[in-house]
């Protein structure tokens, strides 16, 4: 085994509240652990509703400050920038600390929490000085020689409470913070229980990129932590990513207290793979899409439907595949896969493999339990070829694990795609134009990939239907997302 060990730097366990490390105020403290050991690594401040309290009244403050309400477009647009040089900068720390507590491998922590968030940061950087109403001639009748024009402006929405989750705790960090700044806003960010360590490594380089106090809040806890953030009558706006359940919830009592809310929740992406693919092609594009970052991912390609024509050739090649990846900790640069977040995920990712082999789900690869330390899961593949109606094609896993069912004609392949609770992402391989545009119409989903799978861009509106979700992140559409419409009517 091959293990680098880069210097994940100085570990910030304390929250940061107006330009302050603090601990909560019943001082009150959690355990972070590597998962990929299952050893604790941290002890985090657990915060209740008195510091969420802290943390609100501090953004309102910093709302009204000339350090904040009085920059430019240019001078917030600045300011991103800044902070992009020195997440790059501390890039190494960053993805090491990533991987450390999340369990990710180095590679996607280098790739995509550093690298992504960079790229995020710099385009949404660009949008603050791009900010843009209208004018309009308007047609009102009277009073009798009086003209009126119309106009629109854009302004913040004032303090927005962000909760995010594990999967990807520092680019999903940056994914919220970033526009919400860009516009103006201020922001109370509560990150995931077991992933709260790059959130505080970014709230200390926002410090020392110059945003003014009070302006970035980190908030650090569990799910009662941001209960009491979603109830603050202080907060203008929620957003958040993570479970439909939670979802559900935090909707709810958003619309109790008609505030705006946005919400990118679960999702149970079908792959498909039409009979013109290459086998070999179908099987590294279906591995791709349920086994990048373990599984642990909310458009994760957990279903597959493949022209039956393919089916037996590309399952059993997909079985083959999985059987040779292998599992270690995120900062081994031999492994394929790393763990699963923490020790009762993987509980729950055995227990629903468990319940769709009990259904009659046929397990290829995988499937069986990893003695060593760890929360390990191995990649699973199910073979479904009567479509059975299993668990497994049902729930979300987020977890290493596909089940492959085969399907006679692209009209019965989108049905079946369709036939879901959720709609965040899917995909299509083909190298049929027709098929493609098809399946691009027919695809009930927030992104539709034709040949590719998990992608994303800041300038790509992201977000899903059904029950994955209301609202839309990235490009020009979160800036939408941060800003209230103001219409104005002037007379002359």
């Amino acid at each position: 085994m091959s293990t680098k060990q880069p210097d994940p730097g100085p570990l910030h366990e304390d929250m940061w509240i107006d330009g302050t490390w603090c601990r909560a105020a019943g001082d009150q403290r959690f355990a972070v652990f590597n998962p990929a050991t299952g050893e604790p690594i941290a002890n985090v401040s657990r915060g209740g509703s008195e510091d969420v309290d802290r943390a609100v009244r501090a953004a309102r403050a910093a709302l009204g400050k000339a350090d904040w309400r009085g920059l430019t477009p240019y001078q917030r647009e600045r300011l991103l920038h800044r902070l992009a040089d020195l997440v790059e900068a501390d890039g190494e720390r960053l993805a090491a600390l990533e991987s450390l507590n999340q369990g990710k491998l180095l590679k996607w922590s280098r790739a995509i929490e550093v690298g992504g968030g960079v790229q995020w940061l710099r385009y949404m950087a660009g949008w603050a000085t791009r900010i843009q109403g209208s004018t309009f001639d308007l047609s009102v009748p009277a009073p009798a020689g009086v003209r009126f024009r119309g106009t629109t402006l854009r302004e913040p929405v004032g303090v927005v409470g962000a909760i995010v989750p594990w999967n990807f705790p520092l680019a999903m960090a940056i994914w919220k913070i970033a526009p919400a700044l860009a516009c103006g806003c201020t922001v109370v960010l509560k990150p995931a229980e077991e992933t709260p360590l790059t959130a505080l490594r970014l709230a200390h380089l926002a410090r020392e990129a110059g945003i003014p106090d009070g302006v970035l809040n980190v908030v650090t806890g569990d799910g009662a932590t941001g209960a009491a953030l979603v109830r603050h009558p202080d907060v203008d706006k929620i957003t958040f990513t993570g479970s439909t359940e939670v979802g559900r919830e935090i909707g709810a009592q958003c619309g109790r207290d008609i505030r705006r809310v946005a919400l990118e929740l679960g999702g149970k992406s079908p792959v498909v793979i039409m009979e013109d693919m290459d086998v070999n092609a179908a099987v590294e594009a279906a591995a791709g899409a349920i086994f990048f970052n373990h599984g642990q991912v909310c458009t994760a390609g957990s279903r597959l439907y493949v022209a039956r024509s393919l089916y037996q050739p590309v399952v059993e090649g997909l079985a083959a595949l999985a059987e040779g990846l292998s599992l270690g900790a995120g900062l081994d640069d031999s492994a394929d896969m790393g763990p699963m977040v923490s020790a009762g995920h993987r509980d729950r990712v055995r227990e629903l493999i468990d319940t769709g082999r009990e259904e009659g789900g046929e397990v290829l690869a995988g499937g069986e339990r990893y003695d060593g330390k760890g929360y390990y899961v191995r990649p699973t593949v199910v073979a479904n070829p009567h479509n059975k109606p299993l668990t497994l094609v049902e729930k979300e896993v987020f977890g290493p694990v596909v089940v492959a069912m085969p399907f006679e004609d692209l009209d019965q392949a989108i049905d079946q795609a369709n036939d879901s609770i959720y709609g965040l992402g899917a995909s299509i391989w083909t190298r049929r134009l027709d098929y493609a545009q098809r399946a691009v119409e027919g695809f009930r989903a927030g992104t539709v990939w034709v040949n590719a799978h998990n992608l994303v861009d800041p300038a790509m509106p992201f977000g899903g239907v059904k029950s994955s979700g209301i609202g839309r992140e990235h490009g020009e559409a979160a800036i939408e997302a941060y800003t209230e419409l103001k219409s104005v009517c002037m007379g002359f």
